[in-house]
């Protein structure tokens, strides 16, 4: 057994995937799959079980890949730890970033920390921030930028808050609410919404608002891109609520502020027991960046 064969059995259970996983690790798939099948003759069990859909952590897997991912993170540590000490930050920063993010301009965090260390490594992943979260108490992400409603923190993380913002109403030009200097919730309750998925965090931001409202309402187009919300939007499908520094450069649409409407707080988020060496890096170029350039490209 061998800290690479370790390194393979965790980037499938990471990835659910041989293909993914070899491309994780830079690898053939064949190469990473012949490894790993060693890996399962000398510790006597399969990890995990195959078929031509899908691959799954086995029982013996799933206990077998918790010492994997501990001994991982302890070599990556010790690698870490040797280069801080002759004052170098190295590895591989891993982030995770929701589509719709505000408060930092991820181009310009990630320029200033790559000029402060070039020879960091960085893997840029988005998601939603309840995936986004589990990853990260997973030790699969360092650092994630997440979105919540005000009345929710991050579990389970170390996290700061960076930003709290009231979302508007999103609608097409000329709709009949347009002109509108504000609005009630309970004036867009006969209205096609476009939204995040159900269940998601960035759904719940308006689902619970509407619940405090009394008013329920149609979702008919459930999209997890703000891009294509908002082409539902221009095409006057639907309307939908946002964030305002999501609709920055988009002119053919109108926002309305909500009297009612819920309220998004953006954290940055990390490990709360044993924060990597890089992403304590990542936290210090976030601090010291100038606020003009932390939402600008």
């Amino acid at each position: 057994m061998d800290l690479q064969q370790l390194r393979y059995v965790t980037a499938v259970a990471a990835t659910g995937s041989f293909t993914r996983a070899a491309e994780r690790c830079y690898v053939t798939q064949s190469a990473l799959s012949h490894q790993i099948a060693a890996l399962e003759r000398e510790v006597g069990h399969r990890l995990f079980a195959r078929t031509s859909r899908s691959v799954r952590l086995t029982e013996a897997g799933e206990a077998f890949v918790v010492h994997a991912r501990t001994a991982v993170r302890a070599a990556e540590q010790a690698k870490e730890a040797a280069g801080a000490a002759a004052g170098e930050v190295s590895g591989t920063l891993r982030i995770g970033v929701i589509p719709t993010v505000t408060a930092v301009s991820v181009p310009a965090l990630l320029e200033a920390f790559r000029s402060a260390h070039p020879a960091v490594r960085v893997e840029l992943r988005g998601g939603n921030s309840d995936a986004l979260i589990t990853a990260l108490r997973r030790d699969d992400l360092d650092v994630a930028l997440l979105g919540l409603r005000t009345e929710v923190r991050p579990e389970g993380v170390a996290s700061r808050e960076l930003l709290r913002q009231p979302l508007v109403a999103v609608l097409p030009k000329g709709h009949d609410l347009a002109q509108r200097r504000r609005l009630r919730l309970a004036e867009l309750a006969d209205r096609t919404f476009a939204d995040f998925p159900a269940g998601t965090s960035g759904r719940a931001q308006s689902d619970a608002a509407f619940a405090a409202a009394g008013v329920e309402r149609d979702v008919a187009f459930e999209i997890d891109t703000a891009p294509l919300l908002l082409g539902l939007v221009r095409a006057g499908l639907a309307v939908t609520l946002l964030a305002p520094g999501v609709l920055d450069g988009a002119d053919d649409v109108v926002a309305v502020p909500l009297s009612d409407g819920p309220v998004r707080t953006e954290y940055v988020a990390w490990d709360s027991v044993a924060p990597r060496a890089v992403a304590r890096a990542l936290l210090a170029v976030l601090d010291g960046m100038p606020e003009q350039r932390l939402t600008r490209a």
